[in-house]
């Protein structure tokens, strides 16, 4: 059995629900195999509890479940279930193969629920919780109730419906903020007043799940919390219905940040986080906003000289957390318009040069026309102003002639892709290379021409509508040699697009080398 008992009081379990209400919003629907490659990294997370799915939405979602409950061990697997015979028999026999399994029962429980959806009266719903909840435990220890729309229903009720779910057997009441409704401090109230007034309260885990339509939902789940919840509902990079769920790594990181003011922790390993929503992003095919709070580009990322300038001096002036934390390499300091010339002094000697106050004033004029000109001035592009060349090194040595992709799904052979290129000097090469998919391919084929070993770091590209010339716009990432080159190109088709972006940052990691050589000779 999963009690209140199993756990100290200053423990939050973290109840994950990316693959069900986060895998049910628009545009964020995985297959089983994508599932079961999400659930692996959540089990890497250590996360308390993975809802797998609704096994009674459909075969797939039911042979997903199934597929997690054997094969991922660790976290208990769970499936959600409307409070009825053949939903809650769905999901125990999808759940069967797990060694530490739950069933998440649900009604809903607000008048406009009652009366709209469900045409049930207030008597009814508490005989279906009584009997249906008696049903799940005869056959699952561990059964979680929620009353849909807790949040929109009368007290008086919620008391009535949350003691039938205890008697009938449930182990954990989870309080939803079905549609976003609530604020902190209404939910901290009704957080405190179920917890005084209902009957056997101690015998269960109390349990929040709040959507984020009014932007609150990390908010209202931390109130929560405060109010006596030791269990969170939440999702990786806060997909879910609408506006999305409580963000996993948003609440996991402000318990631990700020433990001293919340006074509890989770099992969450934290240096999991980033690997995680970046699995999540890969398998969705949805990039995460740079600006996204602990897992963004951004979140880490310093360019205005100010901060540059505090953070080089001590890293907590304003950084209130470490980017290792969360699995992210280190904090980054963006080099571009904003920054200052304490932040380029640093990087021309983290690359290994040393400069006088008069050259470095030099390099500071010439680095920032050319930030002026470009979002983002890379390491590169320091060598070559330290070297004393202020082209643009974008160009590079080689260009895109030719590329030609090709997918056969029915012949079994692997995605292969032919790219040409030419070289400064006039020299012509064309490769073919395989590949995971076709553009994997495409880089693979770009380095073996550039004579370098790389990987893709990101890949992000967008449609610009209102351009008739190339309104393929991608921005790519890669790392050579351990160390990350950026490039960004736009063309009138996707592979193209992509193809070009490579190798803009290729002819960096190329022009980076020879620079560099250049310097130390």
């Amino acid at each position: 059995m999963t009690s209140s008992a199993n756990k100290s009081v200053d423990h939050v379990r973290i109840f994950d629900t990316t693959l069900r209400d986060g895998e049910q919003a628009p545009g964020f629907s995985m297959d089983t195999g994508a599932k079961l490659v999400m659930a692996r990294a959540l089990r890497d997370l250590n996360v308390d509890v993975i809802e797998a799915g609704f096994a009674a939405a459909s075969p797939g979602d039911a042979a997903a479940v199934s597929a997690i409950a054997r094969e991922v061990e660790g976290p208990i697997i769970c499936s959600l279930a409307r409070l009825t015979e053949p939903d809650i028999d769905a999901a125990l026999r999808a759940i069967e193969p797990a060694r530490r399994k739950r069933v998440h029962v649900f009604i809903g429980t607000s008048p406009l629920h009652r009366e709209a959806k469900l045409k049930l009266t207030k008597e009814e719903i508490l005989a279906r919780v009584a009997r249906l909840v008696a049903h799940a435990r005869a056959a699952c220890e561990d059964v979680e109730f929620s009353p849909e729309d807790a949040i929109r229903t009368e007290r008086e009720f919620l008391v009535e419906v949350c003691a039938a779910a205890i008697e009938a057997g449930a182990t954990t009441l989870n309080i939803p903020d079905t549609v976003g409704y609530t604020t902190p401090e209404e939910i901290y109230d009704l957080f405190s007043f179920l917890r005084a007034n209902t009957p056997d309260a101690d015998k269960v885990v109390f349990s929040a799940h709040c959507h984020d339509d009014l932007g609150m939902a990390v908010a209202n789940s931390l109130a929560a919390v405060r109010a006596g919840a030791r269990q969170v509902e939440c999702a990786v990079n806060g997909i879910g219905e609408r506006a999305g769920n409580c963000s996993l790594e948003e609440v996991v990181m402000a318990l631990a940040t700020r433990r001293d003011h919340f006074g509890v922790t989770t099992q969450i390993d934290t240096t999991k986080i980033y690997p995680a929503s970046q699995t999540l992003a890969r398998v969705t095919h949805n990039p995460i906003p740079r600006n996204k709070a602990i897992v963004g580009k951004n979140a880490f990322a310093h360019e205005a000289g100010i901060h540059q300038h505090g953070v080089l001096a001590n890293k907590r002036t304003y950084e209130i957390m470490d980017a290792e934390s969360v699995g992210m390499p280190s904090n980054s300091i963006v080099l571009g318009k904003h920054s200052g010339k304490h932040a380029l002094a640093a990087r021309i000697r983290a690359l290994g040069f040393e400069v006088g106050d008069n050259r470095l004033n030099e390099i500071f004029v010439e680095f920032k026309k050319l930030a002026d000109a470009t979002r983002e001035v890379t390491d590169a592009d320091v060598v070559r102003l330290v070297a004393g060349e202020t082209r643009d090194g974008r160009a590079g040595p080689w260009k895109v002639r030719r590329v030609e992709l090709h997918v056969d799904f029915e012949d079994g052979e692997p995605p292969k892709a032919r790219v040409t290129m030419e070289h400064d000097d006039g020299a012509t090469r064309t490769v073919t290379e395989q590949g995971g998919g076709p553009i994997d391919a495409a880089f693979a084929a770009v380095c073996a021409i550039a004579g370098v070993q790389g990987r893709i770091v990101s890949l992000d590209m967008h449609h610009v509508a209102e351009h008739e010339v190339g309104p393929v716009h991608a921005q790519a990432v890669v790392e050579v040699s351990g160390r990350r080159f950026s490039g960004a190109a736009r063309e009138i088709d996707v592979a193209d697009a992509a193809v070009a972006a490579f190798v803009v940052a290729i002819n960096q990691a190329v022009d980076f080398e020879k620079a560099t050589l250049a310097g130390a000779a």
